[in-house]
């Protein structure tokens, strides 16, 4: 008999995506005072797609935050980040737990998953932030997408909406903190036009 539910075991006993990623570009790091459990997620995401190529983990804590690690990774590899748009922890919680199960007395395990996570992706928009060479400004850091892409983009494709735009140069499909800014971007390029 084991000493965790069935499927928590099972991810217990064989995770696919323990380790380091090899060529990691994201790192996020988490820890609780609850049980002093501590989450690394490296993630290594294409620079210019922006899809999750690989996302390992590392922790010294229980069955259930090892199976919880396990199962977010397996979700994210293979996404883009702007397919993760809109991804909030009770969405996230809500996924594993269909996965694995009620997380009942662990819930912990399912924050520190998430702000890992979290932090990783802070991580890689920070790396953005820092590669960025350019005389326009940076709009959307998630991204790496400048005011001039931007502009160029609008005024080749007649472009209308922060919808068109996301959809021509991903920008505004991250944290979305950026879509107001495009919006000005948008209505300047329309008001020179006239």
């Amino acid at each position: 008999m084991s000493f965790y539910p069935e499927k928590i075991s099972e991810k217990f006993h064989a995770p696919k995506n323990i380790g380091k990623a090899a060529c990691a570009n994201a790192v996020g790091t988490s820890a609780t005072f609850i049980c002093g459990a501590i989450l690394r997620l490296t993630l290594q995401i294409e620079t210019n797609t922006k899809e999750i190529l690989d996302a390992r983990f590392q922790t010294n804590g229980c069955g259930f935050l090892i199976a919880s690690a396990d199962a977010l990774t397996e979700k994210i590899i293979g996404k883009r980040l702007v397919e993760l748009h809109g991804l909030d922890k009770q969405t996230l919680q809500t996924e594993i737990e269909s996965e694995l199960g009620t997380f009942e007395n662990h819930r912990h395990c399912l924050d520190l998953t998430f702000d890992a996570l979290q932090n990783s992706f802070a991580d890689f928009r920070v790396s953005q932030i820092e590669e960025f060479a350019g005389e326009k400004a940076l709009i959307c850091t998630c991204f790496g997408v400048s005011e001039e892409t931007i502009e160029h983009l609008i005024k080749e494709k007649s472009l209308e909406t922060v919808e068109e735009v996301t959809n021509g140069c991903n920008a505004g499909g991250g944290c979305g903190s950026c879509q107001p800014l495009i919006q000005e971007i948008i209505d300047t390029v329309w008001r020179e036009k006239i």
